[in-house]
């Protein structure tokens, strides 16, 4: 199960799995090109709001429908970003990245890890950022959700060990994706340029690694980072 399913990194991720013959339930909140991909790999399209707790209900009783023990991966790939200093984000602002970023993960987890437990195997996947473990100027928002989302992490991991379920958190750096778009970087000395920015593939490859080891081997932390020829800027 894979939510954000549509964007850079989401698409990337569902193609590659879907190479590997994944079963995929592919969660997003634009119909049009969920459904495309869908058809693509043979997927099972899920339109919807991660935020929305109705929403996670539902899509916990319609997929207990499909497969009686749940998803076997639970990928936590939908994420809500911004640049802004502390002193204009609004209140709304944060509240809603929190949300995407942090309170709709532990939501999910939450509907399929008692499933997990009982069978005594599973395996829960988030996809984090350089910004959860580094604080940058302009991240109040973005950092505190991701810094948020590594602490669920970490105590799931603590809770986890010996159960046979397995947990990953994947930290890449800056990736080039649409989320960029409204801040022009190849255009700020501020702000890594997309030729320096890690491609979604190679958090796709960090994701199926993870998943394709032995049941007995458990990948707790892949942190990737781009490697550019020149020179730097903030990667967020």
């Amino acid at each position: 199960m894979l939510t954000g399913a549509t964007g850079g990194v989401g698409q990337a991720t569902a193609r590659r799995l879907a190479r590997e013959g994944a079963e995929l339930v592919l969660i997003g909140r634009r119909a049009g090109a969920l459904t495309e991909l869908a058809a693509e790999l043979g997927a099972w399209p899920v339109v919807g709001d991660v935020t929305d707790a109705g929403f996670t209900q539902g899509l916990a009783a319609e997929t207990a429908n499909r497969w009686e023990h749940g998803p076997d991966v639970l990928i936590n790939n939908a994420g809500a970003f911004q640049i802004a200093p502390a002193s204009e984000t609004e209140p709304s602002e944060f509240e809603r990245i929190v949300s995407v970023n942090l309170v709709a993960p532990f939501t999910l987890i939450r509907a399929w890890l008692p499933a997990m437990l009982g069978r005594g195997s599973g395996h829960v996947i988030s996809v984090g950022s350089v910004a959860g473990r580094q604080a940058f100027p302009g991240n109040a928002a973005y950092s505190a959700s991701k810094y948020g989302l590594r602490g669920l992490h970490e105590v799931l991991v603590a809770e986890l060990r010996g159960s046979g379920l397995r947990v990953t958190w994947i930290e890449p750096s800056a990736i080039d994706t649409p989320l960029w778009d409204p801040y022009d970087p190849d255009r700020r000395s501020d702000l890594p340029s997309r030729a320096q920015m890690l491609k979604p593939a190679a958090v796709a490859e960090a994701i199926c690694f993870a998943i394709s080891q032995p049941a007995e081997v458990v990948v707790e932390e892949i942190v990737i980072r781009a490697n550019p020829v020149g020179g730097g800027g903030r990667v967020g």
